[in-house]
């Protein structure tokens, strides 16, 4: 009796996370995708706008150099400005970082975008800079963060699911098939990060253009992180970043899918 309470309990908790998160459903006004997600824009903006700063102190602050930080807010700028980004409710606001030893950049939701002043001394070029952005820009306007927010959701949703079902107080050794859907949830989330990334280097191929940047650009921040990271890298199934090789190589091909006659002309590499 008692375990097909605890079979109950587990399929209601279960049924519950499938339809929770279905049935959130909207387009992505710049990708087309049909999302799942609970946030609104606003929502996302204000969660940024909330982490910013914490974000920025976990970083030693804002790099002192002004004139650094006005161009990186210029690019960005640019970018937005010249590209369906531009189109959507998000507020995009640019920051360089003052730690000069991580090699790092990231977007909170709904606007923000940080890159480390480590980073910016690896590249050698504005194009360089606008690839890195236009990358962030991509996870902003791809709603990746609240895509995560809903996935976590449902996977937690799923895996206490599973821990109630598979448990049994009079075998103590059933706990360990907690521990293991556990793993697969996290396993799970990884996977869709590693997406994610793949999806905001092919909307920053789309954004570098038409803001006059090469998107071959990209490629050479890809090889500035294959040479930074090493031979002691994770192994690419336990990371959020696809290796950057691989990177490269999805790179390549949606340049030539975009431009099957060749780059244009006259953009700032």
């Amino acid at each position: 009796m008692r375990g097909n309470l605890r079979y109950l309990i587990a399929l209601v908790m279960a049924a519950f996370s499938f339809a929770t998160y279905y049935c959130n459903r909207s387009t992505n006004e710049v990708t087309g995708e049909v999302q799942h997600v609970s946030m609104s824009a606003d929502q996302e903006i204000a969660l940024g706008l909330q982490a910013a700063p914490e974000m920025a102190q976990q970083y030693g602050g804002i790099h002192p150099d002004k004139a650094a930080g006005a161009a990186v807010e210029r690019i960005g700028q640019q970018i937005i400005h010249s590209t369906k980004a531009g189109q959507t409710p998000y507020k995009f606001q640019f920051h360089l970082l003052a730690d000069e030893n991580t090699i790092n950049a990231f977007a909170l939701p709904g606007g923000q975008v940080f890159i480390t002043a480590g980073l910016l001394k690896k590249l050698s070029s504005e194009g360089e800079v606008a690839g890195v952005l236009a990358h962030e820009i991509g996870h902003v306007v791809g709603r990746h963060s609240a895509e995560q927010v809903a996935k976590s959701q449902l996977t937690q949703g799923l895996t206490g699911a599973a821990a109630i079902a598979s448990y049994d107080p009079d075998r103590p050794g059933t706990i360990a098939n907690a521990a293991v859907a556990a793993m697969v949830a996290k396993l799970l989330n990884l996977r869709y990060g590693r997406q994610d990334e793949l999806e905001a280097d092919k909307l920053a191929v789309d954004f570098t253009v038409p803001a006059g940047y090469d998107p071959r650009s990209m490629i050479k921040v890809m090889e500035v992180l294959q040479q930074e990271g090493g031979s002691g890298r994770t192994p690419e199934f336990l990371s959020t970043h696809p290796n950057p090789g691989n990177r490269i190589q999805e790179l390549q091909k949606e340049i030539a899918a975009d431009y099957p006659s060749g780059v244009p002309t006259g953009l700032k590499q």
